[in-house]
């Protein structure tokens, strides 16, 4: 579960010129599929700014927001009326592996963490899309339309609003 929060954060911090980023926000579109060809499909709207900060607003097919920041993932679930706090680790710098990564070919790159490989294909300057294996050997596609890159994002959005009566989980 660890490594998923931050594999959702590094498809956030990646376009075109891996060098340059501050920020990044775009729609998306998330595929999971099991070695069974079992897939989920989920769609919604990223923000992510540097040094670590990441929004993932999950629309459908249900209802959540995934906030990353200061090295902890809070994922904030209405339907179920609770938060879940996780802490994902210190030594995991985002921007830097993406500055890091390696051009495969005109619009592809190869970037890695923990033993996990990630494809970042680009299109016109822009990311298009980000793909890998999660920790159950799922195979995760992440499509992205709409992409605004280095736009000036309030550090404010990046702050969870968790109502009073949700229940709070701490892992």
């Amino acid at each position: 579960m660890k490594q998923k929060f931050l594999l959702l954060f590094l498809a956030t911090a990646s376009f075109a010129n891996l060098n340059n980023i501050n920020s990044f926000e775009a729609d998306f579109s998330q595929s999971i599929s099991d070695d069974q060809n079992k897939t989920i499909l989920y769609y919604g709207h990223v923000k992510a700014s540097k040094p670590q900060y990441a929004l993932w607003t999950y629309i459908k097919p249900i209802q959540k927001k995934v906030y990353i920041m200061d090295n902890q993932a809070i994922i904030v679930e209405p339907e179920l009326e609770q938060a879940i706090i996780k802490k994902i680790g210190n030594n995991f710098d985002f921007f830097t592996l993406i500055k890091n990564a390696k051009k495969l070919a005109n619009d592809k790159y190869l970037a890695k963490y923990n033993n996990t490989s990630f494809i970042i294909k680009t299109k016109n300057s822009s990311i298009e899309s980000i793909s890998y294996k999660d920790e159950f050997e799922n195979r995760v596609l992440i499509n992205f339309t709409n992409q605004i890159v280095n736009k000036k994002i309030d550090k404010k959005e990046f702050t969870p609003v968790i109502p009073d009566e949700y229940d709070v989980i701490r892992g």
